[in-house]
Parts: C-alpha cells; sequence; structure tokens
C-alpha cells in the first residue's frame, strides 16, 4: 500500500499546467466501441482510472497505441462482449462499456463496478434507460445486456446520472430513429463526450442542456479530439495554493464558463482570481480571507448539485479550504450520504468542525492544523486531506494514496514543482 510523507508549512506557487478532465475520458475510452475506425484522443490524463478502463479495452480486442498524452484506439477486430470481472471491480466507469457493446455487438456482459465508496451508486437509471431502448437486461453475478436492435424512444430519467446519460447517449446514436433523453445530465464532461460522438459522426442536439435529442445513425466514423483540462484539478491546485498562501498561474485554464461557475462559490470563500485574454487563470493569494455571509450577515451555505450548481467532487476541499478562511460556513452535500465521513481525519487535525448529519458539516475558521496519519477513502477526500497535509504544521502521513493516483496524475512530481515537501513510500 502506497503512502505520502507530506511536511507542511510550504507554499505552493508557480506555474500549473491542468491534466484533460478525467471524467470526460472515461467515457470517451468507451465511445471507440461504436466504431471500427480509429479514434485519437489528446490530452489523456495518465491516471490509474484511464488504465483500468485501457485494460479492459484491449482484454476485449481493442488495439490500443500510446504516446505521451495521446492515445488512438481502434475496435476493429474486438474478440468479445464480456468484461473481466476483476477489472470491472477496479473502476466505476466500466458500466459505461454496456451501451457502445450492445449498440454495435448486440450483447455485454459486465460485472458490478468499483469505484469510490462516497455512497450508494445506483445503476437503474442506466437499466431503466437501455431498457427503453430495446436492450433485455438480466442480472445475476453479472448485467447481461442483449438485443436485436435498438430503437429511437423518449426517455425521461429518474435522476441526472451523468454515467446513466452518457451510457444512453453512446447507445442511442446507433438506434434506429430519433431519441429524447428528458432530465439529462448536463455537466461540460457530458458536453464533451457529445462534442466527440458529433466529430464521429453521430447527430446530438441539444447539447449542455437537460434535453438532448439524438438521431441515430447507420455507423460511425474515426475523429480526433482534444479532451478539455479537468476543472476539479484545477480547483483542487487552486485550493492548494490559497491556503498555504501561494500565487498561481495557469495557462490553459479551459472554458471560462466552467470556471466562472467555480468562482461563485470560490469567492463566497474568499478566493478571487482573474482569466486574462488568452485564457490564463492568475490567482494571487489573499492572507486575510474572509467567508462572505449571506445577507443580513446570515451564515452562508454552499452546496453540491447538478451541473451548473457547485461540483460534488470540489466539496471536499472547499471544507479544507474554509478551515482556513475567518468564518462560519454550512456545507450540504446533497449528492452522495459518505462524502462528508472525511471531515473526522481533519477534526483529527485540529480543524473546528460540527458534523450535523451524513449531510451537513459546519465549519468555522481559520483554525491550525497539526501533522497527522491519515488514511485516504476516494479519490477527492484524499486529495482534500493531502491539501490539508500541505498547509498543516509538522508532518502528516497518508496512507492508501493508490486512491488519489485515480484521480490525479503524478501528483507528488506536480505538488513538488510548485513548492510542497513530499515523498511517496511504498
Amino acid at each position: 500500500m502506497a503512502k505520502f510523507r507530506i511536511q507542511g508549512g510550504h507554499k505552493i506557487h508557480g506555474t500549473f499546467l491542468p491534466k484533460g478532465n478525467k471524467n470526460a475520458i472515461l467515457p470517451m475510452l468507451a465511445s471507440c466501441l461504436l466504431t471500427d475506425e480509429i479514434i485519437t484522443l489528446k490530452n489523456i490524463p495518465l491516471i490509474e482510472d484511464v488504465m483500468v478502463m485501457l485494460d479492459l479495452l484491449e482484454s476485449i480486442g481493442v488495439n490500443i497505441q500510446r504516446t505521451d498524452h495521446t492515445i488512438t484506439l481502434q475496435a476493429s477486430a474486438t474478440n468479445g462482449t464480456e468484461l473481466n470481472p476483476a477489472l470491472c471491480a477496479k473502476v466505476r466507469t466500466s458500466i459505461l462499456l454496456a451501451g457502445p457493446l450492445v449498440a454495435r455487438h448486440g450483447e455485454a456482459i459486465i460485472y458490478p463496478p468499483g469505484g469510490d465508496v462516497i455512497g450508494r451508486r445506483r445503476l437503474d437509471t442506466h437499466f431503466h434507460g437501455l431498457n427503453a431502448l430495446g436492450v433485455d437486461i438480466k442480472i445475476d453475478e453479472s448485467y447481461h445486456f442483449k438485443s436485436s436492435s435498438l430503437k429511437g424512444t423518449e426517455i425521461l430519467l429518474d435522476e441526472a446520472s451523468v454515467t446513466a446519460t452518457e451510457n444512453i447517449l453512446m447507445a442511442a446514436t446507433l438506434a434506429e430513429g430519433k431519441t429524447v433523453i428528458y432530465n439529462a445530465a448536463c455537466e461540460p464532461h457530458v458536453q464533451d463526450l457529445s462534442y466527440l460522438l458529433n466529430a464521429m459522426g453521430a447527430s446530438i442536439k441539444g447539447i449542455g442542456t437537460n434535453r438532448i435529442e439524438v438521431y441515430g445513425v447507420e455507423s460511425l466514423h474515426g475523429a480526433e479530439h482534444y479532451v478539455q483540462p479537468d476543472y476539479i484539478e484545477i480547483g483542487s491546485f487552486i485550493t492548494a495554493a490559497v491556503v498555504t498562501g501561494g500565487n498561481l498561474v495557469i495557462p490553459n485554464a479551459g472554458d471560462r464558463k466552467i470556471l466562472n461557475i467555480m468562482q461563485r462559490t470560490y469567492a463566497r470563500l474568499g478566493v478571487q482570481w482573474e482569466i486574462d485574454s488568452e485564457g490564463t487563470l492568475n490567482l494571487h493569494s489573499e492572507t486575510d480571507r474572509i467567508i462572505q455571509g449571506d445577507i443580513g450577515n446570515e451564515t452562508p451555505k454552499i452546496e453540491d448539485g447538478i451541473w451548473p450548481a457547485f461540483p460534488s467532487d470540489l466539496m471536499s476541499v472547499a471544507i479544507v479550504l474554509a478551515t482556513q478562511t475567518k468564518g462560519t460556513t454550512l456545507f450540504f452535500e446533497k449528492m452522495f450520504e459518505s462524502r462528508m465521513y472525511f471531515v473526522d481525519h481533519l477534526m483529527s487535525m485540529g480543524a473546528n468542525i460540527i458534523q450535523c448529519d451524513p449531510h451537513r458539516v459546519v465549519v468555522v475558521g481559520p483554525t491550525k492544523l497539526n501533522g497527522n496519519v491519515l488514511t485516504s477513502p476516494d479519490i477527492r477526500a484524499g486529495m482534500a486531506m493531502l491539501i490539508a497535509a500541505c498547509c498543516a504544521e509538522g508532518e502528516s502521513l497518508i496512507n492508501n494514496a493508490e486512491v488519489i493516483d485515480r484521480g490525479y496524475e503524478s501528483i507528488e512530481d506536480r505538488l513538488n514543482e510548485l513548492g510542497a515537501h513530499m515523498v511517496r513510500e511504498e
């Protein structure tokens, strides 16, 4: 089991180059199964979840070529539709292979997916949507998807699930006729996948809205696509710089609209940044940050939600930020019932946090954090604890560090380049 040993109290500052969006690239990898032509994806984050997805694809005969952060995939000689159970158990997005496989080959056998343990993560929406397209689904120790032909229809999702939207979207591109998806997720990574599918010859309208129209085509072709920067990674590194008192320059920071949505919440936590005409984000850290209260000096509430609300994946790092900012903040995590449990680790470091229930915590800052021995429960909590360790006094040891590797490429090297003092121990 890997560990990170961090010596706190060092500024995170300098120029940071973000990698491609983790949540965008995983469904894009799955989309290669929709055509026998070459798909080229650029700006790939070299993280553990990506490696597992590539292993899954190679296990069923997809030809994959890797050059630095560029990957080419060709699914012209797939040799099966049953996935490896052990690989499925390593990554949540193994379920995303169901839609493309059944759309092109008429069958998919997928074993229960793994991923972060942050509460119940139901698959019902995937099954209901694919079933509406004409997929028969048998559930035992595996999930067996089968269809002789897919037919477009109107689908109302019972929840705005990102991965269910992506799965149904990919299957619908090869379905006969028109599919309308109501209550669709509209996160940036769903949009990025849609742009790739359109580049492959799909006909998708309503991108970026919760009503997506898909006009089925007989076949898709090859394409080349640049994956957008990971705004969750950007938010994480911004937080690390702020709590350690550093400045940060981020060239090619990505879509301004995405960053502006993030800044609405970061501004309430006393953080501001500017984006110049060339798309470079400039963060100038303020040492005396104050929580921006609601009208009447009411305690502000920061809550996550479906896009364009504040992303759930940034809630953990935002809580760390609040521990280092003057004022009181209520955090309301609505999407995952176990995401907040990591705050016990922050409290062991000295944070002033009241856990109201599984979904709500009250944070009073600023407080001095002290180094401690911690264990990473999931990707985002692990990154939050890593940030806390960077601003804490003394040394911290984070166990289960490989969990963080699932979402952040070469995290110790990139943080050390920016001034952190940390080492990996096996």
